[in-house]
């Protein structure tokens, strides 16, 4: 195996106990609202303290990875989300939950800039889309997990246990990659010479300081995050409320939720290994401006087609179906957006990332805040799914208008577009 795919490997490990620790929250959620008394409402503003810490922190730690190294940033962020995650299974209360969700969200918001500043520096540019793909497949794969994983975990040992097991995953992962892996390619021990010349020196050097000025002018940054802010609402519904939904709103069992809960997210990761393929090799025929924004419309327009089919039925086998089809439709344009991204951030794409999914959690977060409020006052689950669409939908639209050649490091163009293998 060669060293460059092996990190991809190490870091997709990165990626599934991140999902696992995120989701695990919205998978013993019936059990934590019961024991400790948390209306919906509350619920809502439970989930939401991750994702307004998440967001706000995102862009610094991003920026950290790019000037002081990913080695040592992924090892910081990795145990300091890891304490937290296992600090939840003491909480008592509304307050202490909330507050144990934020100080998680302080950490892993640095995961996937930090990773993503791995791969620019580590991959050639002609397999970053699918390097993309593998990571978030890799999450989907997590997500998949959690509910088949988590609930029979919960059933034996409590829902605290979950969180404690889960803290001491991430612990061990932040201590084999402090130890294991090498910022410069060429330094990473048993790599070959031509592997190092395949890989090129993109990232090779290190960075003085982030170009924040040049970054915040360019209009195809703030596009993709307005975009980004769009798509990441409907992404959140089924990060956060879609176990939930299933047992309060579709009637589903806790057993059935474990078992059925995990089919968007299996999808999700065939989206992700798809989309990945598909946007290199569209890259390789139309260039990377055609390619990422025609997958991102048509995927997102889809989804959002799917959403509101998914909010007219009552079958619970065909809410399943359409679920998981919308969730891995909507997951098969991800690929494409972070790439788009890597291409407008260059050799910053830790830290324009970082921005473009700050803008996505700040959706996330309205999201999360804002269906807890709606089924507060209504007790309807129709509305989130609609909602959600209509949110979806502009995304699309937004993604088509983007230009990733018009980036801060215009020399990566030639590298993706051209039909070269």
């Amino acid at each position: 195996m060669k060293k460059r795919h092996a990190v991809v490997g190490v870091l997709a490990v990165l990626s599934v106990i991140t999902f696992l620790d995120r989701m695990a929250i919205a998978v013993t959620g019936p059990a934590i609202q019961k024991e400790l008394s948390i209306t919906p409402d509350q619920w809502g503003w439970v989930l939401g303290a991750y994702v307004i810490a998440y967001a706000v922190f995102e862009v610094p730690s991003g920026a950290l990875g790019d000037r002081h190294g990913y080695r040592r940033e992924l090892t910081r962020i990795t145990v300091w989300w890891s304490f937290f995650t296992a600090i939840t299974a003491v909480c008592r209360n509304f307050w202490q939950l909330a507050g144990a969700r934020f100080m998680f969200g302080l950490g892993a918001a640095g995961a996937y800039p930090n990773i993503t500043g791995v791969l620019y520096r580590w991959l050639p540019a002609r397999e970053r889309a699918r390097g993309q793909g593998t990571i978030w497949a890799a999450s989907r794969f997590g997500g998949a997990l959690a509910p088949l994983l988590l609930v029979p975990l919960e059933a034996v040992f409590g829902w605290r246990a979950v969180f404690v097991a889960l803290g001491i995953v991430g612990l061990v992962w932040a201590i084999g990659w402090r130890f294991w892996y090498h910022e410069r390619p060429a330094d990473q021990p048993g790599i070959t010479p031509e592997e190092v010349a395949e890989i090129g020196d993109d990232g090779a050097g290190g960075h003085s300081g982030t170009p924040w000025r040049k970054l915040f002018a360019l209009p195809q940054l703030w596009l993709i995050a307005i975009a980004y802010f769009f798509y990441a609402f409907g992404a959140w519904f089924f990060f956060n409320w879609f176990p939930v939904w299933m047992v309060q709103g579709a009637g589903f069992s806790i057993a059935e939720m474990g078992l059925y809960g995990s089919i968007p997210f299996l999808l999700g990761v065939v989206g992700n290994i798809i989309g990945g393929v598909l946007c290199d090799r569209l890259a390789e025929r139309m260039g990377i401006r055609r390619a990422y924004s025609l997958i991102a419309f048509f995927c997102l327009t889809i989804t959002a087609a799917l959403l509101v089919a998914m909010s007219q039925i009552d079958n619970r086998i065909a809410i399943v179906l359409l679920a998981g089809a919308a969730f891995g439709v909507m997951d098969l344009m991800l690929p494409a957006a972070w790439a788009m991204c890597m291409a407008i951030g260059g050799k910053f794409g830790g830290t324009a990332s970082g921005i473009m999914n700050t803008a996505g959690n700040f959706g996330g977060f309205i999201c999360t805040v804002v269906i807890g409020y709606v089924l507060a006052a209504t007790g309807n689950y129709d509305l989130p799914l609609q909602g959600v669409a209509a949110m979806v939908f502009i995304a699309a639209v937004l993604f088509l208008l983007i230009d990733c050649t018009k980036g801060l490091d215009e020399k990566i163009v030639p590298l993706v577009a051209p039909a070269a293998a």
